[in-house]
């Protein structure tokens, strides 16, 4: 890992993620930092597999929803004061179907939300 130094970014330089044969981020420290890219050596498991299609799966379903229906999540996430956006409940409860919790969160944001299929 190394320390691209203050220049970096006076220069305008604010890459994340890969670019070419470098990975480039900012550290928790707020250094921006990079190392060379290190690409997964062997293929994915089958859990990361499954893990992906269901994340998959949940942004298809966002995408599928109405304006209003994501709006309605994003209100319901403020309104019950959580420290996530509606997408990131949305995506929590396409993974765990915990509709017992889900049914608490709409109950404190005074909202019914849409369910996924």
């Amino acid at each position: 890992m190394h320390d691209a130094g203050p220049l970096s970014h006076v220069l305008g330089l604010n890459v994340q993620g890969d670019l070419g044969p470098l990975t480039f981020y900012t550290s928790g420290r707020g250094k921006f930092v990079w190392f060379p890219r290190a690409p997964p050596t062997s293929p994915p498991s089958n859990l990361q597999t499954q893990l992906r299609a269901q994340f998959s799966q949940a942004a298809t379903w966002w995408r599928a929803l109405t304006q209003a229906d994501r709006a309605s999540w994003e209100l319901a996430t403020r309104r019950a004061r959580l420290r996530i956006n509606g997408y990131n409940l949305w995506v929590w409860y396409c993974r765990t179907r915990a509709r017992q919790q889900l049914a608490s969160i709409e109950r404190a944001a005074g909202i019914t939300l849409v369910l996924p299929p």
